[in-house]
């Protein structure tokens, strides 16, 4: 009667695969049943009508028949509950007379204790002996007195090819629940991990109690029975602080096994009650359980909980073998984990610290950006990016790239977009900021090689101009609103701290609501392709129509082919679309070089401020314009040029033929001359002065009243205001 099981292994599936049709019970509960190593594994033949014809040589020795009577017994006999039509064991027979493969999960009688529910599967078999239609594989979990006995399964199964791939993650939390998988059911019937607060948490300095003890969080429970009793009395992450005397300190304080044989009533209420949790006296009663501290390099880490119910063999000395050889091995992964864990948060830190928070341009210029690092493991770089609004309707665009990887490189990305905001507010040229990237790279580079490229635009939403220079990066694109593109040819030059080679400019003259795309070489660049043809993919994004898109979804589309290279380089995308702001908001004098020129300016306000319902700001401004008008007729030669331009504020800018920059100094009490400037300080939010081709422009501007705000259309004048007075 013997069959061997050997034979049919292959054939027999621990989990039901597609093939298999499931008639009760579903994959999470039969996989649940099966978790053990020590399942027990029956096989049975029947015939069409579902009598035992055949079966292997240890079904006599678990079910409730000897050999003899077992041959011949109708399967349902063997099956606790339900037999009947629609029940499992009929579906089960079905499918065998059809020739199917099913799986169901039978409650089978055993031998000396309840009937233990068992995953059934049936598989047709077509050979030489007609009575056998079909093979029964019972597997069964080994009853509670038989569990936890074999030392050479729980060894296999806690130290054998387990922490391969527990040792392929890093997350705190993942490493947890898999360690804790482990453990139940193989080694316990329920565990928890518990680590001390400071290695989940982000804090550089953990917090601890005045009293020295340590804060404890637990990352992981499980238990094998589906009890919600374990879940609600010990919550996966909670913080929590065990009170002294309790096995969970010495286990901490000593470093070695603590183990508590059986506890009894009282010892568990007594615990219970030190946690104010008088329900766990009802899990803890009568349980064997074993602490296992987490040991790295002398440091206590956290601890193991591991629980055995009634019924099953209590914790003895060869467990505590086996279980501090498992904790010690968990305490390296974990230490490693911990180690990553804090060092990649300082990493993401620094570098959420150096990339901008947000991006400020004129109301006319919409700006939207895009950063991946390079990889999951290294997720800082020296890509950057910066959108500057500077004063006069006027908006930097920088991209960047630093060679390299890592802390090093974004510590110097930093220092370069830090320079740059600063050289971009003393309102230098794209090629003079630029040249002095090159100096501080260069200033670099004497203590540790550094070299990076950018990329620099600078756009007039007045005039629509935006002038554009470059050190060694991509060229930027140029979408067009007619549906045309191109990538615009800047002058070359050295990436910074590489050379000395000039650095020039050159000037374009921008059509309305088109889009400027500046961007890192990781967004082009791939192993498998040539950059060409990476920027034929990434003019073909920017085709027809794409200027009438959300810059979002442009930024989607064209990260979206990247996401599937795990070798990819840093990538930074920068979307401007330019529009000019709109001609009533801004307008434009020209002076003679004469003292009444101030007071002719003054004149000229009354109008656009009166169409601007800036009535409030009249007198400020006409005290401004005349510092400033007075200055440039004072100290310059030639006609002087009056502009107001409305946009975020009211900027008053005056243009003059002289390249030397006004000074603010402090007037001597004799002094007839010298306190123009320390008037527009104090009366103005700020003011300043920049080199023009022709001279240069002081410029100051003011705040807005509250409830104007003007858009990319003009002004949205909802203030009822009257006519400027006299």
């Amino acid at each position: 009667m013997g069959l061997s099981y050997a034979i049919h292994k292959e054939r027999c599936p621990a989990v039901p695969t597609r093939a298999h049709e499931v008639i009760s019970g579903n994959v999470v509960e039969i996989t649940a049943l099966l978790s053990n190593t020590s399942v027990r594994t029956l096989i049975l033949g029947i015939d069409q009508s579902g009598r035992i014809v055949q079966h292997d040589r240890n079904a006599p020795e678990v079910l409730e028949y000897d050999s003899e009577s077992l041959a011949g017994t109708p399967l349902s006999d063997v099956v606790a509950g339900p037999t009947g039509p629609g029940s499992p064991l009929d579906g089960l027979l079905d499918a065998a007379g059809s020739g199917r493969e099913a799986t169901a999960v039978l409650a089978v009688r055993v031998r000396r204790v309840s009937p233990v529910e068992a995953v059934a599967s049936v598989q047709p078999m077509q050979g030489d002996d007609p009575e056998l239609t079909a093979l029964v594989i019972l597997r069964m979990p080994p009853p509670g007195d038989e569990r936890f006995v074999d030392p050479a399964l729980m060894r296999h199964a806690l130290l054998d090819d387990t922490f391969r791939r527990i040792g392929s993650t890093l997350d705190l939390d993942q490493m947890s629940r898999g360690l804790i998988g482990i453990l139940v059911p193989h080694f316990c019937n329920a565990a928890g991990l518990l680590v001390l607060d400071s290695l989940a948490a982000t804090d550089e300095f953990p917090v601890h109690p005045p009293d020295g003890s340590q804060l404890l969080r637990r990352t992981a429970v499980s238990a094998d029975d589906g009890d919600p009793a374990w879940d609600a009395a010990f919550p996966t992450g909670e913080v929590l602080l065990y009170p002294p005397g309790t096995p969970y300190v010495q286990c901490m304080e000593t470093g070695k096994a603590v183990r508590e044989t059986q506890l009894d009533e009282a010892r568990a209420v007594s615990i219970a009650e030190s946690w104010l949790r008088r329900p766990v006296a009802r899990l803890l009663t009568g349980a064997s359980m074993l602490l296992l501290p987490l040991t790295a390099k002398d440091s206590a880490l956290g601890f193991f909980v591991c629980t055995r119910k009634v019924g099953f063999r209590h914790f003895d000395d060869y467990d505590s073998e086996i279980g501090m050889e498992f904790a010690a091995r968990a305490a390296i992964f974990i230490d490693n984990a911990r180690r990553y864990n804090r060092e990649r948060t300082t990493a993401l830190t620094l570098q959420r610290s150096l990339l901008p928070t947000g991006l400020s341009a004129p109301p006319s210029v919409e700006v939207k950006h895009r950063y991946l690092p390079g990889s999951k493991l290294v997720e800082v770089g020296g890509d950057w990016y910066e959108s500057i609004e500077l004063p006069g309707a006027r908006v930097a665009l920088v991209v960047g790239d630093v060679a390299g990887h890592g802390v090093r490189a974004a510590v110097t990305m930093g220092q370069m977009r830090t320079a740059i905001h600063t050289l971009a507010m003393l309102e230098l040229t794209p090629t003079e900021s630029l040249q002095q990237l090159n100096e501080l790279m260069t200033s670099l580079g004497d203590r540790e090689p550094h070299f990076a490229t950018c990329a620099y635009a600078l756009y007039d939403a007045v005039t629509g101009s935006c002038e554009i220079a470059s050190a060694g990066h991509l060229p930027p694109l140029l979408v067009r609103p007619g549906g045309g593109s191109e990538f615009l040819d800047v002058a070359p030059a050295p990436p910074l701290g590489v050379g000395e080679g000039p650095i020039e400019s050159r000037v374009y003259e921008i059509d309305d609501g088109s889009l400027l795309v500046l961007y890192t070489d990781g967004l082009v660049e791939d192993r498998n392709r040539d950059i060409d043809d990476g920027l034929s993919y990434l003019q073909g994004i920017f085709g027809p129509g794409a200027t009438s898109r959300s810059l979002d979804d442009l930024c989607r589309a064209a990260m979206a082919g990247v996401f599937a290279h795990h070798q990819r380089d840093d990538i930074a995308i920068l979307i401007a679309r330019l529009s000019r702001i709109a001609a009533d908001q801004h307008v434009s004098w020209t002076l003679p070089h004469e003292l009444v020129s101030a007071r002719q300016a003054r004149a000229l306000l009354r109008e656009p401020l009166e169409r601007w319902k800036l009535c409030d700001l009249l007198p400020t401004t006409e005290l401004l314009v005349s510092e400033l008008v007075t200055n440039a007729i004072r100290y310059a030669e030639g006609d002087v040029t009056l502009r107001l331009i409305l946009a975020r504020t009211l900027v008053c800018e005056v243009l003059d033929s002289s390249a030397a920059l006004p000074r603010r100094r402090r007037a001597a009490r004799d002094d007839e001359h010298g306190r123009g400037l320390q008037v527009v300080s104090q009366l103005a939010h700020r003011w300043g002065a920049r080199w023009t081709q022709d001279g240069k422009i002081v410029w100051c501007e003011q705040l807005l009243p509250a409830g104007l705000s003007p858009g990319r259309q003009g002004a949205s004048l909802s203030r009822p205001v009257a006519g400027c007075p006299a």
